[in-house]
């Protein structure tokens, strides 16, 4: 390990203990579930439900991904989600459990639940990832059905971006509705992980990406390492924000690897996220990037470039919280 980054470390460890004094008087709690987001309380309620019925993680983290996937009012992920500069909505899926199983889709179109096919490529392919029209070829031939899609209220956002296609993410608009103030234009994720109360972990992302992005494009969510990363006897960490800012420095993979040099999730994603502040400047004034990370024992840490960034904690006895995550900038 070099010297700025045990320098980054250290740092990130005193950093984490202030937001971390400011909630002492909140329950610790041993989390079963975490997700991204306002909208992953549904997802963490279905995720719990299918642990509580007997399934395994993987069960579980399918499960609370497919409900965003046919969310209609959910313009981030599945269904309801906007399209690319073409018109097309392409979705991307990944599923990892803590014993380096996994699989992935990319740019895959006309198949609602992308994290179920992508779970079929861990469970029936030798490969990681199937993308475009070979996902689309693999999830007809495993029985999904093939339909397109694009809601009438993503087909007239894409048509006003038109006039003007204008590439502008909006931090946060994950947690607003169509309706509400503010552009349509978002960049973004449902990330879910989960624990059993062995310390088992698994986890998962669902997204339809960049609104209007160049057709083709992937972000960080489909890629392990990236936009999700799961290791036995460690933690697990997701992503959530601008994709490619993620990528950049492989995010979710360096937060558990903090976490297996000793440090706690919430000072892990803090790490990550001050490393990509420290690398890229001002290329991402306005952008968001945050982190979601669960150990092995159940504690839960987030943290976030900027304000907004929310996540969902359900803890072993089935009771949620929405939390805010501290973030580098106010």
């Amino acid at each position: 390990m070099n010297s700025d980054r045990r320098m980054l470390l250290a740092g990130a460890a005193a950093a984490a203990a202030a937001p971390a004094r400011a909630t002492s008087g909140q329950p610790r709690l041993r989390a079963a579930v975490v997700s991204t987001w306002d909208f992953g309380e549904a997802a963490n309620r279905a995720a719990f439900a299918t642990i509580e019925a007997g399934g395994s993680l993987i069960d579980a983290v399918e499960a609370g991904a497919r409900v965003p996937e046919v969310d209609l009012t959910n313009h981030s992920v599945g269904e309801g989600g906007y399209p690319d500069r073409d018109g097309h909505v392409t979705l991307d899926a990944i599923v990892m459990d803590d014993a380096g199983a996994v699989g992935a889709v990319a740019a895959l179109e006309e198949i609602v639940h992308a994290v179920s096919v992508a779970r079929r490529v861990m469970e029936k392919t030798p490969h990681t990832m199937l993308v475009g029209e070979g996902a689309i070829q693999f999830a007809v031939a495993q029985g999904f059905e093939r339909r397109k899609f694009l809601t009438a209220e993503a087909e007239a956002e894409w048509r006003a971006w038109l006039k003007t296609s204008r590439y502008e993410p909006v931090a946060n608009i994950e947690n607003k509705r169509l309706g509400g103030s503010g552009p349509a234009l978002n960049h973004d994720t449902l990330g879910i992980l989960a624990r059993s109360a062995e310390g088992r972990l698994a986890g998962a992302c669902t997204t339809s990406g960049m609104a209007f992005k160049m057709h083709g494009r992937v972000g960080d969510s489909p890629q392990c390492g990236c936009g999700l990363f799961v290791e036995r006897g460690v933690g697990a960490a997701t992503s959530t924000g601008v994709g490619e800012e993620v990528t950049r420095i492989a995010g979710s993979a360096r937060v558990v690897a903090s976490m297996r040099a000793g440090l706690s999730p919430g000072a892990a994603c803090r790490e990550a996220v001050a490393h990509i502040a420290q690398l890229r400047g001002s290329a991402i004034k306005g952008v968001q990037v945050a982190f979601l990370a669960l150990s092995v024992k159940g504690e839960v840490g987030a943290y976030a470039l900027m304000p907004g960034f929310t996540y969902a904690v359900t803890d072993e006895q089935g009771n949620t919280q929405i939390r805010p995550a501290p973030s580098l900038t106010e």
